[in-house]
Formats: structure tokens, sequence, C-alpha cells
């Protein structure tokens, strides 16, 4: 440890490289490497873990559950590349487990009130709670990276409430008008909250542009909590970490 403190680089070339990043480089990829194969049965584990502690009052923030999507989303992120850009909803704990982040890092942050807004910059993984504001975000990276002409690409998830927002309309009209690095993905269980689409806009239903995709899904956990009573009256902010 000594040695890494007072001697942190080498030269290659002639350029100096700072071999401590480059080891946390390796480690992000390897660790990503490993967890993009985790499997159904584990994402699942983890979701229970996390209503078990909610159940148990141990959480006293808001949080939202994924579940019922499970082989979609492992399907969907074996075409995503560890250096591509993530943008995930408030429902974020599968997006970030697939992206190769780390369980117990994630587990941490959930226990710390972040569960909806989940940012790992290692991962170019960012989340954000307020609807729709992913599709603007993503539309903003793709536009740089684009202009930097880097061979990157940005995933924009939302669900299909978001999809009603004009946020998102904007956003996608600009992709596709400018043939931006981004793709959409429209994960649509029929419910804004507990309002289904056809309560909401009847049989109307938009033929978006190739940047949109969408996969249906049954959830199998309520909007947001687990569906079960917690007295959280004498949990104290923070009395989790």
């Amino acid at each position: 440890m000594l040695y890494i403190r007072y001697i942190n680089s080498f030269v290659i070339f002639g350029h100096k490289i700072n071999y401590i990043n480059l080891f946390k480089q390796i480690s992000n990829y390897l660790n990503y490497k490993m967890n993009i194969n985790i499997s159904k049965k584990e994402l699942i584990e983890f979701e229970n873990k996390i209503a078990e502690k909610w159940n148990n009052a141990e959480i006293p923030y808001y949080i939202h559950l994924s579940g019922g999507n499970e082989e979609q989303l492992i399907e969907i992120f074996r075409q995503i590349n560890l250096e591509d850009y993530k943008i995930s909803t408030h429902r974020s704990h599968y997006h970030y487990l697939l992206s190769g982040g780390s369980p117990k890092k994630l587990e941490k942050m959930i226990l710390e009130g972040r569960s909806m807004h989940i940012i790992d910059r290692d991962l170019n993984f960012i989340s954000t709670a307020i609807v729709s504001g992913g599709p603007t975000m993503a539309t903003g990276i793709a536009l740089a990276l684009k202009r930097k002409k880097e061979d990157r690409h940005v995933f924009c998830f939302l669900g299909d409430a978001a999809e009603e927002e004009g946020h998102f309309y904007e956003a996608v009209r600009y992709v596709d008008g400018h043939n931006l690095p981004c793709t959409f993905i429209i994960e649509d269980n029929d419910r804004s909250v507990e309002t289904s689409k056809i309560e909401r806009y009847g049989k109307s239903e938009m033929r978006w542009p190739s940047c949109v995709k969408r996969y249906n899904y049954k959830p199998t956990t309520p909007h947001a909590g687990t569906g079960e009573f917690v007295n959280f009256s004498g949990t104290k902010l923070g009395s989790t970490m």
C-alpha cells in the first residue's frame, strides 16, 4: 500500500499512466462482466431482501420495487456495453444491477434513501424520479456523444406513464431528427401508479420512430412499497446506516 501511495504512475511509450486509475477501470470492467450475468433468480432475491427490510421498517424512505420483467431486461442488457450510458427511472434496481452495479453498494444507497435516484459515474448510470426527466438528459448526452464523435450509445428507460409527457415527445423528435445515438425503451406495465392505459386515454396508441422500443410485462409488485402496512413511527431517518 505504501508503494501505491508514493509511486502511483508509470510511463508507456512516452505517456504517463496513472495505474491506480487504470486498476480502478479494470476492476469496474471485471465487476461489470460478473454482474451482467446476474440471473433472474438473483434479481428477484435482491428485491425480496429489500422488500423484507421495508416490511421490517428498516427503510424509512420511498421505494419502488421491480418485478415481472427480469427476462426482458436480461435480454436487453446483453446488447448494452459497459461504456454506454444507462438512464433509468424511480424503479431502477434491476437496471443498476444489470449495468454491473454491486448489490452491496445498491443496498447501501437504498438504505440511505437514494432508491429513486441511483447514480454511479463509473458505470455511466443515472436515474431520476422526475417523470419523463430521463429522456431530456438522455438527449443531451447523446448530442454530446455525437459532437465528440464517440462510439457510445445512450439507453433511456421509461414507463408507459412517462410516454404521455411532452418532454418525451420533444426528446424523441430531436433524437430522431438529428440521428442521435440514443434508444428509448418503454417499460409498459399498463400502469400509471394504479391507472391503466385504457382508463387514461382509451384505445389511442402512438406510433413512435425507430429510436423508441417497447416491451410489455405484468408487474409483480405494487407501484410503491410492498403493499403491506408498515409502522415507521419508531424509525429514525439515517438509522439504517
